[in-house]
């Protein structure tokens, strides 16, 4: 079972969020994948596994960095990750990221709490391993249960 969530986390993660839609910026040869969700869309299974609370009032932020290996191909490499999230009236949520490693997949949640159709600001700071400066991803996003 562990098998099996390893591989569905990374996907569900990455593809989940308004219409199914990919995120992902580009910052120079790093490409930075990122969603919020609420984690009431989580199966039971993969929050239980990740230690996540399901909850409608939790959002859960996913963050991967990749960059080209010496063939080309995306490779996930390590990053620091710090994020927050601000809401219309102005309220900081400091979001605490924590590394994932399942055999060569890297990536980086943090849980925040979150108000049913709430509109949060996420600003993301990312420095890939070996890059120099901070590459900053921001984004708005409603979140629904």
């Amino acid at each position: 079972m562990k098998t099996l969530i390893k591989f569905v986390l990374p996907l569900l993660l990455l593809a989940a969020g308004p219409a199914l839609a990919e995120r992902s910026q580009a910052f120079g040869d790093v490409t930075v994948h990122y969603n919020a969700i609420t984690t009431d869309t989580l199966t039971p299974d993969v929050a239980r596994a990740y230690d996540i609370t399901r909850s409608k009032y939790r959002g859960l932020l996913t963050v991967s960095v990749l960059k080209p290996n010496k063939l080309g191909m995306a490779q996930p490499v390590p990053a620091k990750i710090q994020a927050y999230a601000v809401n219309l009236s102005e309220q900081l949520r400091n979001i605490s990221m924590r590394e994932i490693r399942e055999g060569t997949a890297i990536y980086y949640i943090g849980e925040f709490s979150v108000a049913p159709q709430e509109v949060l600001r996420f600003t993301v700071d990312v420095t890939a391993e070996g890059q120099k400066g901070v590459n900053k991803l921001e984004f708005q996003q409603t979140l629904l249960p």
